[in-house]
């Protein structure tokens, strides 16, 4: 949920949850209505985390899928990062006496952080938000934050996705930000990003036509 806009006064230079700030408060109940629940945990299972290793993960919005991190390893020490305080500030709630998890303001693509100090980096139903110059920046950005050998595990709209996916999938077709995350092309992204990168899993979605979960390695 994290994309550069030309800011004025009454637009962010992202994009909020579910595109509006007066939708916030009701999106974690839109995401377990929508069927996102069974696809974090995939998402979080696919990444294979253990306690001690460094997790980023990158436009978390509500913390959805922080929280499963946290959940899944909870000796991880676990980050998350989004654009907007407001989701930020539900985050916060949410790990309300928590040790060894935070929550930080920043972009997707350019991320507050060293070299190499992560494990794992985590994206969910975010880059398809992107332009494609913002893409291959954040593309950049998760490589740079890996450490040799580390992995990135995101899922995204797209992937082989027609519309044989039914009524969902051709409406998704039609959206301009889609185009970039159809076929091979988040894949061809995390490559020149430096990254070895294929397709995990790829399922039909009712409500946005086809989920389909990448891994990425930087190579050690």
């Amino acid at each position: 949920m994290t994309e550069h806009r030309p800011h004025t006064a009454t637009q962010h230079d992202y994009i909020p949850a579910f595109g509006k700030d007066a939708l916030l408060p009701f999106y974690d109940l839109l995401t377990r209505v929508l069927g996102m629940g069974g696809n974090y945990d995939a998402l979080v299972a696919q990444a294979e985390l253990a306690d001690g290793l460094r997790v980023l993960e990158i436009g978390c919005g509500t913390g959805n899928v922080t929280m499963r991190v946290k959940r899944a390893a909870a000796g991880a020490d676990v980050t998350g990062t989004d654009p907007d305080p407001l989701a930020l500030a539900r985050c916060q709630r949410k790990a309300h006496g928590l040790t060894g998890i935070r929550f930080e303001r920043a972009y997707a693509q350019e991320l507050p952080f060293a070299d190499g100090g992560f494990d794992r980096v985590l994206s969910s139903m975010m880059l398809h938000h992107l332009d494609d110059d913002v893409k291959a920046a954040a593309a950049a950005e998760m490589f740079r934050v890996l450490r040799p050998g580390g992995v990135a595990h995101i899922m995204d709209v797209g992937g082989p996705m027609t519309a044989q996916d039914g009524y969902a999938a051709r409406r998704m077709l039609r959206n301009p930000h889609i185009a970039g995350s159809l076929g091979d092309a988040i894949p061809r992204l995390l490559r020149s990003a430096g990254f070895d990168a294929g397709v995990v899993a790829s399922r039909p979605h009712r409500f946005v036509g086809r989920l389909t979960f990448y891994r990425a390695v930087r190579p050690a």
